[in-house]
Order: C-alpha cells, then structure tokens, then sequence
C-alpha cells in the first residue's frame, strides 16, 4: 500500500468509499456517526483536494482503497482547543487525522494510513464517536491514549479524543 494526495478525479471513488463505509459503521453499531447526515459532504471533500488535505491509500495495484483527511501544524484543530473529562498529552505541533474509511477490500488500510499520518508528524490526534468501538479499539491498538471528550460542529455527539505522541507520554 502507499498514500498520495487526492486529485479531483478520485472524487467520485472517495465518495464511494464513503457510501460504504456509513453503510459498515451502521451495520456495526455505529449508526449515528456519519448515516443520518451522509456525512462527509461532497462539497468537504472537494475542499479537502483542494487545499491539499484530503489522501488516498492505494493498493499495490494502484487501486484507491482508502481516503482521509489529514494536516499538521500548531493548533489546527478548533474542536480540539476545548477538551472535556481530561487534557491533552502534549501542547506541541500535531496531526489530525479525519474521515478515515477503506472499502473494505483488504485487511489494514486504516492502520496503514494512520501509521502513514503518524510518520509524517510524530505526534497525532484523533477522535471518533462513542459507539465507534472499531475505531475505538484500532488507535488502542495503535498506542494511542484518550485523553478526554471534544465536541464537533456537525452534531452534538461528543467524541472521544485520542492522542499519540513519539515521546510516549502516558495520559491522564
């Protein structure tokens, strides 16, 4: 596998890709999250190419198997400024690492890409929905630490907030 930015033409594949992973997340309790606003929107993706955000994982085949959105800087993420039930592990430049999602083809494309986002940065947050237990138990597994809960624009589901650094500070 390897990650590439996004082109214009992979649109309608990430939004492919998208479809079904809504369709995955409902089938495994995971309803909430992405289905009943068919989030991501289009017109984020189209956004995300363009300004440089938006990666595809591809298979050794050169087949898009996988997108997400990824940048890196200091405080980039405004839902992260406010963190609830916890703190952050580290105050430092980061990567933010959203709407992640393969098509299931093939085992390991979110590790890889997450691995991927973590290499570029060394230090990285995530957040996902409480019933997200897939997601939840993939950057466990990962070695990444929650940290505590933030809350996105989208909806008022709170979201559980992970963080990895490469200095390995443990959370609270």
């Amino acid at each position: 596998m390897r990650i590439r930015h996004s082109a214009e033409a992979d649109l309608w594949r990430i939004m492919e890709i998208y479809s079904f992973a809504r369709k995955y997340m409902a089938e495994h309790g995971n309803p909430n999250q992405w289905g009943p606003t068919k989030w991501p929107p289009e017109t984020l993706i189209r956004s995300d190419i363009r300004n440089g955000n938006s990666y595809v994982c591809l298979n050794d085949e050169g087949n898009v198997i996988g997108t997400f959105f990824f940048i890196h800087g200091q405080d980039i993420e405004p839902t992260y400024r406010e963190i609830t039930d916890g703190a952050w592990l580290d105050d430092s430049p980061y990567g933010v690492v959203h709407r992640i999602a393969g098509d299931g083809s093939e085992k390991g494309i979110g590790v890889f890409c997450i691995n991927w986002a973590f290499e570029q940065c060394g230090h990285l947050r995530i957040d996902t929905h409480g019933d997200n237990i897939v997601m939840q138990n993939l950057v466990k597994k990962l070695g990444f630490v929650h940290c505590g809960t933030i809350y996105v624009e989208e909806d008022n589901n709170p979201r559980l907030a992970f963080e990895k650094t490469a200095t390995g500070r443990k959370g609270v």
